[in-house]
């Protein structure tokens, strides 16, 4: 028993103090992982074998397709396209270009799935168009950063795909998909509410009406687009292809979409997307074999275990240890990445949860927003430093402007936290 107690210390002070010393997170998790081992007199080849076996699942070939798809689609005038359409939709409205910038980000997180590249490529359209009208540059940018936080919810999400292998594999992705539609539209309608009581406050004014006969362009054009997620959803929902396959097909989709029937970039940008392409999975594979090194670390040490005795210790209220999960999750989220926290945690807090009676899939959408939401917190905030560079104005300037839209986030993950037939409407209708 001592010698667990002592493994723990080693694991948990290496991990925090690795993390301290600003090593990447991949390198934190193999480092500690062999420190602990090592005391354990565990043979080494088994954490080389435990890393191996944790990028050998079949279902991890969907993320590179997500991610090629994505950066195909980035690299072309997609998100100008889908601008248009948000405009025609919601344009004439008072502050009609902040509410724009929330739907185009939704329609453009069908696609990309990364609130980082949905802030890369919205906000480099919006932010200036925005500026332009005479929007406020930190307004511009608060929006933009939170509308982005859409792309780790909505479907297809590569950070869902990432739940369902860190929780065993057992948690079905087409239900999370699904599960990830009704809580998009609410944090949708809820930043464009908030948008329009700021455009109220402030005196923005409408948008710029579309004219009529370009209508249908910007329509076909849109829906076009908007068919690479589609296909994705449409083949995993149907049951006629898997995640991977879907995956696939969108790919070859994206491809023929981009460089023949718009020609937007030439060919030999290929080359570049695939070298983008392979650099992203090679991280996001790494960090894959390393958390399962970890995890299964954890498991050995039955430090999940331990993580749900104490806090149903703390209280057997529901109500009370969700709060503390979410509370938790949100301080984590500020100086830690997305992927690596999903893979790190999950192993711990899923049997709190399911023990607690709440469903894998629920806690999936809860987990994917709280640390969304933690991609706009200092001093990690990746998607609110994308945004700030694109907007040219300081992260004190940016995280002040945020700051409304990042409570109403809040507001809109506790509604989904305890009210769970907003997420699991949809799945448990797919299975009637």
């Amino acid at each position: 028993m001592e010698e667990v107690t002592v493994a723990i210390w080693i694991l948990t002070a290496s991990f925090v103090l690795l993390m301290l010393l600003r090593f990447p997170i991949s390198l934190t998790l193999v480092l500690s992982t062999l420190l602990t081992v090592i005391y354990l007199d565990i043979p080494l080849a088994v954490v080389g074998q435990r890393m191996i076996q944790g990028i050998s699942s079949y279902s991890l070939l969907t993320i590179p397709f997500f991610i090629l798809a994505g950066h195909i689609m980035s690299e072309g005038k997609l998100a100008l396209r889908l601008v248009n359409l948000a405009q025609l939709i919601v344009g004439g409205i008072r502050g009609g270009l902040a509410m724009v910038n929330s739907v185009a980000c939704m329609f453009f997180g069908n696609i990309s799935g990364s609130a980082v590249a949905d802030v890369s490529s919205i906000g480099s359209v919006m932010i200036p168009m925005m500026k332009k009208k005479g929007y406020d540059t930190d307004y511009a940018v608060g929006v933009t950063v939170s509308s982005a936080i859409q792309g780790v919810v909505v479907p297809p999400s590569h950070n869902l795909v990432l739940y369902s292998l860190a929780a065993g594999g057992g948690v079905s992705i087409a239900s999370l998909f699904l599960a990830g539609i009704v809580p998009g539209l609410i944090l949708c309608v809820s930043l464009m509410a908030t948008s329009y009581v700021y455009a109220i406050k402030r005196g923005y004014a409408k948008g710029d009406p579309v004219e009529r006969r370009d209508i249908p362009k910007i329509v076909l054009d849109g829906l076009m687009s908007l068919l690479t997620a589609a296909i994705i959803l449409g083949g995993i929902f149907s049951g006629w292809f898997t995640a991977t396959e879907s995956g696939a097909l969108a790919c070859l989709y994206a491809f023929i979409l981009t460089f023949f029937i718009y020609r937007d970039i030439p060919l030999r940008r290929m080359g570049l997307i695939l070298k983008k392409t392979f650099r992203t999975v090679s991280m996001v594979l790494f960090l894959i074999a390393a958390s399962d090194a970890f995890s299964w670390l954890l498991a050995y040490l039955k430090i999940p275990g331990m993580v749900t005795d104490a806090m149903l210790a703390v209280s057997d209220n529901p109500i009370i240890i969700l709060l503390i999960i979410n509370i938790v999750l949100l301080l984590l989220g500020a100086p830690m990445d997305m992927a690596p926290l999903i893979l790190i945690m999950t192993p711990i807090l899923l049997p709190v949860v399911t023990h607690l009676g709440m469903d894998p899939v629920h806690f999936g959408i809860i987990m994917m927003l709280n640390l969304g939401i933690g991609l706009l917190t200092p001093p990690v905030g990746t998607v609110l430093f994308v945004g700030c560079a694109i907007g040219k104005i300081s992260i004190s300037q940016g995280t002040k402007a945020m700051m409304p839209f990042f409570y109403v986030m809040c507001l809109v993950l506790l509604l989904l936290t305890y009210i769970p037939d907003l997420v699991m409407w949809l799945p448990n209708m797919m299975k009637h």
